[in-house]
């Protein structure tokens, strides 16, 4: 087990959405640079703290017993976890030792079809009980306007997880003027008609949460005056989205 990774930050006890108490490992490093993003302080790669595998089982180890009471396990996110996806492997392989179930939370931005990445890949997969794939915008255009990078990996990481058959949940953060124009929602329910490894679809109201991070690390937030979406628009996008 050796070899390290660099987190950014760990949740002990998250319970939004996935099943049971989730122990989340933010992971540093991502290639995106969303408008919105609530953790810009993970973007660097090589900052954040540099973790052993063993290190983080010894803390885990401790949760277990919740995991076992509620259906819960071991999540890891970002930043962008595939960006260190051999250092997952090693940690999800104990992980599943234990029959700890395990989550990743990824936009799938680093997806490559290099024979290197997916030999990791499929390994990494492999170990995997559910990911949680952020499709933050179906038209690539206006995806690049708000990540800083076309979709067509993303894309194409969807299709790579279903041909794996990996059980998936498709999230899509709703935010006002960028990612909830009816045409695009409809695109992108047409598209995940296409998968037939998803489980669920989940439409996320953008929030301002991350804001202050942005000004302490002297950055401008892009998306000033923007408010959340209204509880109206937010049900629209799921009954569009939630109709595959």
């Amino acid at each position: 087990m050796k070899g390290k990774g660099r987190i950014h930050s760990i949740e002990t006890c998250g319970t939004v959405d996935e099943p049971g108490i989730r122990y989340i490992i933010f992971m540093q490093g991502c290639l995106l640079r969303c408008q919105y993003c609530h953790n810009p302080d993970t973007w660097k790669m090589g900052e954040g703290k540099e973790v052993s595998v063993e290190e983080l089982l010894h803390d885990i180890d401790s949760y277990v017993p919740f995991f076992k009471t509620t259906g819960g396990g071991v999540t890891v996110s970002g930043g962008e976890p595939l960006l260190q996806s051999t250092f997952l492997v090693k940690l999800f392989r104990e992980l599943k030792k234990q029959g700890i179930h395990t989550t990743l939370d990824t936009s799938g931005g680093c997806f490559s079809t290099s024979p290197t990445f997916l030999a990791s890949l499929d390994e990494l997969l492999s170990l995997t009980d559910l990911v949680l794939l952020d499709i933050k915008q179906i038209n690539s255009e206006k995806h690049k306007e708000l990540t800083g990078i076309a979709n067509d990996r993303i894309l194409d990481f969807a299709r790579y997880l279903m041909k794996r058959n990996v059980p998936v949940w498709i999230r899509h953060v709703l935010v006002p003027g960028k990612s909830d124009v009816d045409e695009d929602l409809v695109n992108l329910a047409e598209f995940i008609q296409t998968l037939n490894n998803v489980e669920k679809v989940e439409v996320l109201p953008y929030h301002k949460l991350g804001v202050y991070k942005w000004e302490a690390l002297g950055l401008e937030y892009p998306l000033k005056g923007v408010e959340p979406p209204r509880a109206d628009s937010v049900k629209n996008a799921e009954q569009i989205l939630m109709a595959t």
